[in-house]
């Protein structure tokens, strides 16, 4: 499995206690990069509001599990408010989730 597969799939386990889809298909992963020697991760996210009283959790939440890929010497993970999240970055399966489609 290449490591950004690996990423995306431990991403989908990261939700927001209070929303029920994770933090990958609600569009608030911005960038996920790998150096070219593979050990190092880098990852821009944002949360659905800038005061989200839950930001840190979920941060840390993403840092820990990223953490756990074998191989992976360092794991940065950036919080971003820039661009500014909306519904629209949501797949398709997150607004059927949430009942917008």
């Amino acid at each position: 499995m290449e490591i950004e597969d690996k990423v995306v799939e431990l991403l989908k386990t990261v939700y927001d206690p209070e929303i029920p889809v994770n933090v990958y298909d609600l569009g608030l992963i911005y960038r996920i990069e790998v150096s070219d020697d593979l050990k190092h991760l880098d990852v821009d996210m944002t949360m659905t509001a800038p005061s989200c009283p839950m930001a840190d959790f979920i941060v840390e939440d993403v840092r820990q599990k990223l953490e756990s890929i074998d191989g992976l010497s360092t794991v940065s993970v950036n919080l971003v408010f820039e661009p500014e999240w909306d519904q629209s970055m949501m797949s398709e399966e997150a607004k059927l989730e949430l009942g917008m489609l």
